[in-house]
């Protein structure tokens, strides 16, 4: 090809999951009631840690803005899968394609450093208890959180860089619910053979990076909890397995998606579907099933919530009569 210019693809048809009509009433039902189950859920947490007073710990601290964070994820591509669903032409436009993609990879990155800043403040809290809270400080907490956000920016912007000048000029069908490096380089019209291995290698390599680190963290910690037998340490053990099942939940579809090597289009769909909602869906309910202070504030925050509510009630000049 010469130096022309081949961007002459201005939006792509994505395929979506299915045609059949009962298939898509009942995913059309299923994602409405877990998008709205995830977004309630994590609200709830976020507001739980923010007017329970007790909760004001860096764990918590964390805990919330990872609740933010997956509120972000549900929100990137579910809420368009769900309006397409029904309607024949799914189309969505070049830039939007763009935009997806740059989300869908600085919230993703930005949550994997998190789980590790987590992790880390696991280990501060039972490897090094007595300098817990002067290590954690809130300086501490929001400097490692603005780290997390500046890394997946970093790594979303490095990845766009390699495809946002791709030459689009030819096929336009995506045969996919949402947009993503790997199918979107494959409809540009050159050889992408080397820029499809060097992007895939790039979120594959943090994916693995990533976890082989939160295992190795999470191994040292518990060969730690072993030597010791106190209640401080026993305490903070009982959220780790929360964090473990939370990091499992996040990491398998990742690696599945750009490291195994014999990828097939239903089990991509399935676990594009896992990532985009079923694990933002689980976090809140992992994290306050295994964590008693988390129910027991919950509880309160609806206790409260009750109790301004019956007052109001009381004191509405309608009800006085």
């Amino acid at each position: 090809m010469d130096g022309g210019n081949y961007s002459v693809v201005s939006e792509f048809l994505l395929l979506g999951l299915t045609n059949s009509w009962e298939i898509q009433i009942l995913l059309f039902l299923f994602f409405t009631i877990f998008y709205i189950a995830t977004m309630l859920g994590n609200l709830l947490v976020v507001l739980t840690i923010i007017f329970d007073h007790r909760l004001h710990s860096p764990m918590y601290f964390l805990l919330a803005n990872l609740s933010l964070i997956d509120t972000g994820v549900s929100n990137i591509a579910t809420p368009k899968m769900v309006y397409d669903l029904f309607r024949k032409h799914k189309l969505i436009s070049l830039n939007g394609c763009i935009t997806q993609m740059f989300f869908i990879h600085t919230v993703g990155g930005t949550e994997m450093v998190l789980l590790i800043v987590m992790a880390y403040d696991r280990y501060i809290a039972i490897c090094k208890p007595l300098y817990y809270l002067t290590i954690m400080s809130l300086r501490m907490c929001i400097s490692l959180l603005a780290v997390a956000w500046t890394i997946g920016l970093i790594h979303s912007v490095a990845q766009l860089a390699f495809v946002v000048n791709l030459p689009f000029c030819g096929p336009n069908k995506m045969d996919s619910f949402y947009c993503d490096f790997p199918r979107f380089i494959k409809l540009a019209c050159t050889d992408t053979y080397r820029l499809e291995f060097l992007v895939t290698a790039n979120s594959g390599f943090i994916s693995m990076g990533t976890f082989f680190i939160l295992i190795v963290s999470y191994i040292f910690i518990l060969v730690t909890v072993r030597k010791h037998s106190s209640g401080g340490s026993s305490k903070a053990l009982s959220t780790l397995s929360a964090h473990i099942t939370v990091v499992v939940f996040f990491f398998g579809p990742c690696i599945i998606v750009y490291v195994w090597p014999f990828p097939t289009l239903p089990i991509d769909k399935f676990l594009a579907i896992f990532d985009a909602l079923i694990t933002p869906f689980m976090n809140p309910i992992i994290y306050t099933f295994r964590n008693k202070e988390m129910k027991v504030a919950m509880k309160r925050l609806l206790c409260k919530v009750l109790s301004f509510r019956k007052q109001s009630f009381m004191h509405n000049p309608r009800n006085s009569d």
